[in-house]
């Protein structure tokens, strides 16, 4: 009996797998899963990083509030879409991410302060609601590139979660 229970006590414990959610519709691709979900993320980012350009424009300038706005919001961003868009929950590599990110959120800088240029050498008097429409007009280009960056680059060892 003694021996049963060494046995017993010393075999590992069968634990089940998590159970895998069925999705139903469109919601069975993961690819529009983590669109849905990265959608969500950048409308906090979005509404975030205009805030802050707003906030600082007047004081900093045009370029430097876009600058500092994108790159606040960026860290912000791949945390958010680390954990929630592609479900990454350790903390390995987590620095290569964050440090990718910011590689990933100059070329939307490249492409909304050079649209900020471009609108600035045709209306020099342009207005901050000028501004504001103009970085959020490029800035769905640049959320494009960077969806896709995240998705093929980044985080591609979780890009069918």
């Amino acid at each position: 009996m003694d021996a049963q229970l060494e046995q017993s006590s010393a075999a590992p414990a069968v634990v089940p797998p998590p159970a895998r959610r069925r999705h139903r519709g469109m919601l069975r691709y993961p690819l529009v899963r983590q669109l849905v979900r990265f959608t969500g993320v950048g409308i906090v980012c979005t509404v975030t990083s205009l805030a802050l350009y707003a906030f600082l424009r007047p004081w900093i300038g045009a370029q430097l509030a876009n600058a500092v706005a994108l790159v606040l919001t960026s860290l912000l961003n791949t945390a958010l879409n680390r954990r929630l868009t592609f479900k990454i929950t350790e903390r390995k590599r987590m620095k290569r991410d964050h440090l990718n990110g910011l590689i990933v959120i100059l070329v939307a800088l490249l492409l909304t302060g050079g649209s900020l240029g471009v609108l600035h050498w045709l209306n020099p008097d342009a207005t901050v609601t000028d501004e504001l429409w103009t970085t959020t007009l490029s800035g769905f280009i640049a959320t494009a590139v960077r969806f896709t960056l995240l998705r093929h680059w980044i985080f591609r060892r979780a890009r069918h979660r």
